[in-house]
């Protein structure tokens, strides 16, 4: 009898046919009671009912060991929409002043994937965020008439003083980018948003904790399981100790009141940050509870920017302030010496007019720091870029590079969020702005004096101050001087050392102190202190030019190093100097001389914005 190889083929293929169906359905069963978990949840849920427990927030000081922001208690309205069943919506709404519309606006929300990732009827959800502590008893007084719902208490930020809203930032809900890149965050949680709170939030948020409860058959809640055994306790956040001494920077916005522009403060010595001003600025308690959302968009729609952080993202031209960094480049390079004089018949000319004002000519380093000498530090760099021997390209890229070391053209990486870079001009720019490489000192000359291109933070400005009062480094300022007993970020401790010698450092603070005893500082001059600085007036092509001071005391040992930015104010003399030199006066001295307070009232009482062109909200 012939064999039937096609019936043969036949068995074969209808066996795999029924074991690849075998296979797919083991699969499948795998995938479900394994990798699924939402049969798991949906079980467990049956049975328990995890809630989340959350951490208290680390609390927050000044470097005198003053609370600046604690924690307050908050309630959310949660619930789990499978176990809201029958319910009175409109008691729950009288209940809580609430709309019909509203609520179902609410409702409809919470169901939305987009607005709310991660939903599922079976797990808490938040309803309502920051009911009042009059609407959580009135709730929770009647909270059996309403299965499914229960109110998760939390904490909300509390603030002692009603200024640094730029340093301290505030709390805001996630959002869905936010839960989707940290997975330690559910929709509904809370995140740092600015300042402190946003970049030390790893730090501030702590661990969330977990407690079980039992269910019985109905989904009644019939308390912890097993006691609490299995219950994990959420762990507080650490708490920080800023930099920032509060009453010194209550104080510098007393000053910057009805002014554009900022002051930053710094320790030489350490590189912390004493005060970090920028005005206009805001309450932080505004943006807190169930106002926040009306109150921040305030904010952004106020034509005079109070969330725009003008101390470290704010782009300035440096103008005379500038200078100590070209005496030190031209000393450094050879360009100069001390006794160099170069003539100044109120101006740079050599083809180009560059004004100055009347003084003594020739002029050496020292009294052209003293006097604010424009033509000198001209003459100074039309001798570097036009050395015989060299490129012009290659001398500017050496001139930026010593400035990227003293920390201009980059962001110096204080700890706050969204710090600006500045600008400083290379020849690779200059090349393309003039169609290539055949351009000289005369064509860039205002970079010398901190126009032209040149552009900086006041956190720059004031970081140069502190290299001068250290004579040769610095350390990246910083506004957080500790974490719960742990020190900050190894990088704030490593000294940054210009390739400058310490010697040439000397010569440029003698020659600010110079313009405090007889210059252009001399409003700077306080009693009992040997103060140090440089003027600034920055040209302006919008309106009236910005009023600039850079300083530090005392001049030997020096414990505070300044930058003041006043927009639109004119003269450095005018506004600058007084307000950096009432700063340095209050952080050293406790309090205002009797004799300088009518200077004090004028300062504070003066409005540069009126004339500034911008319009107040």
């Amino acid at each position: 009898m012939r064999k039937n190889y096609q019936l043969e083929k036949r068995k074969f293929v209808i066996g795999g046919f029924f074991a690849l169906i075998v296979i797919i359905y083991l699969f499948r069963l795998y995938s479900l009671q394994v990798k699924d978990e939402t049969y798991k949840i949906n079980a467990e849920s049956n049975a328990f009912l995890k809630r989340t427990t959350y951490p208290a927030r680390g609390l927050i000081y000044d470097r005198e060991g003053r609370l600046v922001v604690f924690n307050q208690p908050a309630y959310d309205v949660m619930l789990i929409p499978r176990d809201v069943q029958n319910l009175d919506t409109m008691a729950f709404c009288s209940l809580l002043n609430m709309t019909k519309e509203q609520f179902e606006e609410k409702w409809a929300d919470m169901k939305n994937p987009q607005k709310n990732p991660g939903y599922s009827s079976y797990t808490p959800q938040k309803f309502l965020s920051h009911i009042s502590f009059e609407d959580y008893g009135k709730l929770q007084e009647k909270l059996y008439m309403f299965p499914g719902i229960y109110i998760q208490t939390r904490t909300i930020r509390k603030y002692n003083y009603d200024v640094g809203a730029n340093i301290l930032g505030n709390i805001r809900e996630v959002s869905a980018e936010d839960v989707k890149n940290d997975t330690y965050y559910k929709s509904g949680d809370y995140t740092g948003d600015l300042g402190v709170e946003k970049s030390y939030e790893g730090a501030l948020r702590g661990k969330k904790g977990v407690e079980i409860l039992m269910r019985d058959a109905l989904g009644r809640i019939q308390g912890k399981y097993e006691e609490g055994v299995h219950d994990v306790p959420p762990e507080s956040g650490n708490n920080l100790t800023l930099s920032i001494d509060m009453e010194l920077q209550r104080y510098g916005e007393k000053l910057m009141k009805g002014k554009l522009g900022a002051i930053v403060a710094i320790e030489p010595e350490t590189g912390e940050i004493l005060a970090l001003v920028t005005s206009p600025s805001y309450d932080p308690s505004l943006l807190i509870g169930k106002d926040r959302g009306k109150n921040y968009a305030d904010l952004v729609l106020n034509p005079l920017k109070p969330l725009y952080d003008r101390s470290i993202q704010a782009m300035y031209p440096p103008g005379s302030t500038f200078k100590p960094t070209q005496g030190l480049i031209f000393l450094q390079e050879g360009i100069i010496t001390e006794g160099t004089s170069f003539p100044c018949s109120r101006g740079y000319v050599n083809g180009i007019r560059v004004g100055c004002h009347g003084h003594g000519s020739p002029i050496a380093l020292k009294p052209a720091l003293q006097t604010s000498c424009n033509a000198y530090f001209c003459w100074g760099l039309k001798n570097m870029i036009d050395k015989k021997g060299t490129k012009s390209v290659d001398q500017l890229n050496k001139w930026k590079d010593y400035l990227v070391q003293m920390g201009y053209g980059y962001r110096l990486g204080i700890d706050l969020p969204h710090e600006s870079r500045g600008f400083i001009p290379n020849s690779e720019y200059y090349s393309k702005s003039f169609r290539g490489p055949n351009w000289g000192g005369n064509a860039i000359i205002s970079i010398a004096i901190g126009q032209g291109e040149v552009l900086a933070t006041p956190v720059q400005i004031a970081n140069l101050s502190a290299t001068i009062a250290n004579r040769g480094f610095f350390f990246t300022p910083h506004v957080v001087k500790e974490i719960s007993d742990s020190v900050i970020d190894l990088k704030f401790r490593e000294k940054n050392v210009p390739k400058i010698d310490k010697k040439y450092y000397e010569s440029i603070a003698e020659g600010m102190r110079m313009a405090v005893t007889g210059g252009t500082c001399r409003g700077a001059a306080f009693p009992g202190v040997e103060v140090c600085g440089k003027t600034g007036t920055a040209q302006n092509p919008h309106g009236r030019d910005h009023s600039v001071f850079m300083g530090f005391a005392p001049y030997r040992n020096p414990k505070i190093a300044i930058a003041v930015y006043v927009e639109n104010a004119g003269f450095g003399a005018t506004y600058g100097v007084p307000i950096g030199s009432l700063m340095m006066e209050k952080y050293l001295n406790g309090s205002i001389s009797p004799e300088r307070k009518g200077l004090e009232q004028r300062m504070i009482s003066s409005n540069t914005i009126a004339g500034s062109g911008v319009k107040k909200h």
